[in-house]
């Protein structure tokens, strides 16, 4: 490829990441820690592990992650001290392309996760649950689809591969999950950090901070400027907690069923 086309290429890419800002709820900034920078993080954001609110993850799909495999995501969370809550999550989309219908619920979002390297573009269909919903499901006391609201429960057939339903699906968790809410001292928002615990000992941290689609690559500058003044390491290869997490069960199920 020579110079000309590259920069085009960069041009394009560059082009197609503003549309789905513009199109797009919210914007999430992440970057995930390499494990070697892990207290040196903490202590230059003065973050308190004390305060940290605890969390379980479920993860619901085949052994094989057909739902994984089509784009879809389908999740419930424990919230330590707070109600539960689960999504529907499709990724990537393109907003311009979903229907005005689903476009408009209160319970539908449009968000671009951005991090070092890459983006997607993700439409979310969130419902609460009573806090013990979550672990009324896992337990088998209930189906799983009692987790999911009549929206969301359409939203997930529309998508699904073949006819897959809820109660089809296997569980994949949980995750052990803490959260920390900061705001350092020369940064005007929010950051996010969480630590996902996996069962067989791995971690991955994550940074994190939502803005406005406008707010965007205003925010991304500050935010790189706040890691670089702080000596945060950056140049760790980037995980995604998601993904992490279904190659993890996906492996385990496979293994158990061998």
């Amino acid at each position: 490829m020579n110079a000309e086309s590259s920069s085009r290429l960069v041009s394009d890419e560059l082009l197609r990441l503003l549309e789905l800002v513009k199109e797009a709820d919210s914007v999430e900034l992440k970057m995930t820690v390499p494990e070697r920078s892990y207290r040196s993080t903490a202590t230059a954001l003065g973050m308190d592990p004390l305060e940290a609110q605890i969390r379980q993850v479920f993860f619901f799909d085949t052994p094989d992650l057909a739902l994984d495999q089509a784009g879809v995501v389908v999740r419930a969370r424990r919230i330590q001290g707070r109600d539960n809550d689960s999504v529907v999550k499709l990724r990537p989309v393109v907003p311009s392309e979903l229907p005005e219908d689903i476009r408009r619920s209160p319970n539908f979002v449009v968000e671009v996760d951005a991090m070092p390297g890459g983006y997607v573009c993700s439409a979310s269909l969130k419902g609460k649950l009573p806090a013990t919903a979550v672990r009324s499901s896992v337990s088998g006391d209930k189906p799983l689809r009692k987790l999911f609201s009549k929206e969301q429960r359409a939203f997930f057939a529309t998508h699904a591969p073949g006819d897959l339903t809820i109660d089809d699906l296997s569980i994949l968790g949980p995750i052990f999950v803490l959260k920390l809410k900061v705001v350092p001292d020369t940064f005007a928002r929010r950051l996010v950090a969480e630590m996902w615990m996996y069962p067989d000992g791995a971690r991955v941290v994550e940074l994190s901070t939502k803005c406005l689609p406008a707010e965007g690559l205003h925010v991304a500058v500050e935010l790189r400027q706040l890691l670089e003044a702080k000596g945060i390491d950056t140049s760790g290869e980037q995980q995604t907690k998601t993904r992490t997490a279904l190659e993890f069960f996906s492996s385990e199920l496979q293994a158990q069923g061998a």
